[in-house]
C-alpha cells in the first residue's frame, strides 16, 4: 500500500522538491556520519575525532593533519550514482521534480544528470585560493605534491568549497532552499536523520500536501510526515513505477 500511495503521489504531482542526506550516496558506497558504520563511529585511530578534524578551527590550526583526513574519508572519486540518483533525475526531466536540496558533498547528483541542485553544504568539486581566489578541480586536491594544497599562482591555500562546522551555510543557497520547499506541492525527506541543523530546520518551512519521509531510522520529524517508510531510499526508489 506504500509503494502504491507513493507511486500515484509521484505520477499526479509536479512540483516535487526532495531534501536529501548521507543515506542517499551510502548505496554508492560513500560511507555515512551517524550509523554503525558511519565514520563518526569507526575512528580508524584518529589522533582527533572526526567531528573535530571537519571543524573550521582545526582547518585553520591543524591544515596538514585536516587535509590528510579529508583525502582518505570525505573524497570517493570512483563512486557512481545509485538508483535514487537517477529516478529523482528521471522526475526532473519529466518536469515533476523541481529542485534537489542535499546536504551532500559528492556531486553524484549532477553526475545523474540532476541539473538544479542545491548543495547546502558545498562541493569536494569546488575549491578555490583563500588568497586570490582562483578555482581548482578535485583533481588538483588529489594530485597535490604537497599535503596543503598550494596555488600556483599566488602560493595561497587551496580549500575546498565544502562547510565545516563553525562556518555558515552559503545564505543564496539557503533562501533558495527555502523558497523552493516554501512552494512544494510534495516534499521528499530521505536518507537523513534530520539532526544536523540548520539544514534539518528547512522541513519547517514545508506547508504542501505530502511529507513523505524515507530513512532507515526514525527522525524527529515522523510526527508530521503523511508517508513514513524506513527502508533504504535506493531500494525504494528502484521500484518505483513512473
Amino acid at each position: 500500500m506504500i509503494y502504491s500511495n507513493l507511486n500515484s503521489i509521484l505520477k499526479e504531482s509536479d512540483n516535487i522538491v526532495f531534501f536529501g542526506g548521507a543515506g542517499v550516496s551510502t548505496e554508492s558506497s560513500i560511507p555515512d556520519f551517524r550509523s554503525e558504520a558511519g565514520l563518526y563511529k569507526t575512528k580508524n585511530n584518529l589522533s582527533y575525532p572526526p567531528e573535530v578534524m571537519l571543524s573550521r578551527s582545526f582547518f585553520n590550526s591543524h591544515t596538514e593533519d585536516f587535509f590528510s583526513f579529508y583525502r582518505t574519508k570525505m573524497i570517493y572519486k570512483e563512486a557512481k550514482p545509485n538508483s535514487a540518483h537517477f529516478v529523482l533525475s528521471h522526475l526532473e526531466k519529466l518536469g515533476k521534480l523541481k529542485a534537489i536540496i542535499t546536504q551532500n558533498i559528492d556531486g553524484l547528483h549532477q553526475c545523474s544528470g540532476s541539473k538544479n541542485v542545491l548543495e547546502l553544504h558545498g562541493s569536494i568539486h569546488r575549491n578555490h585560493c583563500m588568497k586570490c581566489g582562483k578555482s581548482y578541480s578535485l583533481d588538483y586536491i588529489i594530485n597535490s605534491e604537497s599535503i596543503v594544497p598550494r596555488c600556483d599562482i599566488c602560493g595561497g591555500i587551496v580549500k575546498p568549497d565544502v562547510i565545516l562546522y563553525e562556518e555558515s551555510l552559503d545564505m543564496d543557497v539557503l533562501e533558495s532552499s527555502i523558497r523552493f520547499i516554501k512552494s512544494a506541492e510534495i516534499l521528499i525527506v530521505g536518507g537523513t536523520s534530520l539532526v544536523v541543523y540548520p539544514a534539518a530546520g528547512l522541513v519547517d518551512y514545508f506547508k504542501g500536501k505530502k511529507l513523505i519521509l524515507i530513512n532507515k531510522s526514525s527522525t524527529s520529524y515522523d510526527n508530521k510526515a503523511d508517508i513514513i517508510i524506513n527502508d533504504s531510499i535506493g531500494k525504494i526508489f528502484s521500484e518505483v513505477i513512473l
